[in-house]
This record gives C-alpha cells, structure tokens and sequence, in this order.
C-alpha cells in the first residue's frame, strides 16, 4: 500500500491541477508516481520541469529509457523499471535491447559506455574518475551529452526513491527485476 496519498487531479489545488493536466494529457493517464509527488507543489513542478527540460535536451529519448532502466534495476524500482520499459520501446528500443540496458549493457558501444557511466555514478554516488568521462569523451560524447547522461541519473534516482519510499502502486505494465532487491 502506498504511504502518500495519490492526489486527484480533479479534487486539489489550482496549480496542482494544472501541472496535473498537463501530466494527464502527455500520457493519456495521470501516472501513479506524479500523483505521489503531487503531495509537494514544489517536488512536481521541479520533477515535471526536468522531463521536460532532459526530454529537449541532447540525449536521444532511447539512450535516456535505457538509462532509467538500468539505474531503476540498480535501484530495485520495479515502478520505473516498468514505465522506462514502456516508455523506450516506445522511443524506438526493441524488448530485447531494453532488457540488455536494464542489466547495463548494450550492443552498441556509444549506449554501452553511456549506461556502464551511469551505473558508475549510481554504484559510487557520484564518485567518477578522469578515466570515467575521458571513456565517454573516447566513444564520441561531448561535454553537453556527458552532462546530461548525470542528468538522466539524477532525475531517476529522484523517481527511483519516491516510488521505492512511498510504495507507489505499479500502473504499466509490470517488468522482473534482474537483480534482488
């Protein structure tokens, strides 16, 4: 059971329900998770505000699904696991390839060094070295890209610990963690 409650778009305040529509009418849905973090004026807006900022930026939509997969099962996030997945086969990541990003790998090595910095990141809180982002810079990332790979992070480990802390219910289709939590 969920240990927040889930706002209603239709039963909260003025800019809540705005933010909320706006939310609703991008997915079709209000998402669980949104309506979690609508607990906080302040956390939704910032949340909302970084999609869309990360959803304009320099990463293709793919690389950063297969991101989010990858820090969600790092992170035992079955919510995000599941969304990520959807979310990046609907960017263009066939099951197979989503499968591989959540286990942090990819058959492509521009994506597979993206997705082992992203692990690293996640696996040593932050703590990269020069060999880090020079391994990055090797496959063909630059500096803006390379920042924005840390974004994605950040962003999924915010929605990683709402849905883990808050037990947010799960309202995508369900995908198995490969690792325990």
């Amino acid at each position: 059971m969920n240990r927040v409650p889930l706002v209603d778009r239709n039963a909260t305040t003025a800019d809540r329900k705005a933010l909320l529509d706006a939310i609703h009418g991008a997915f079709g849905a209000t998402p669980n998770m949104f309506r979690a973090v609508a607990n906080s004026s302040a956390a939704l807006k910032s949340m909302w505000s970084s999609f869309g900022a990360l959803g304009a930026g320099v990463i293709a939509p793919k690389l950063g699904e297969q991101i989010a997969v990858a820090v969600a099962d790092r992170n035992a996030c079955e919510y995000c696991l599941a969304a990520h997945t959807a979310l990046g086969r609907k960017a263009g990541a066939s099951a197979e390839e989503m499968q591989h990003a959540q286990a942090g790998e990819s058959a492509d090595a521009k994506m597979q060094a993206a997705l082992r910095f992203a692990l690293k990141l996640v696996n040593g809180r932050g703590q990269v070295g020069d060999a880090d982002v020079q391994a990055l810079r090797t496959v063909g990332f630059g500096d803006e890209e390379i920042v924005e790979i840390l974004a994605h992070v950040a962003l999924n480990l915010f929605t990683n610990y709402v849905n883990v802390a808050f037990a947010v219910p799960v309202d995508f289709p369900a995908v198995k963690l490969r690792r325990a939590a």
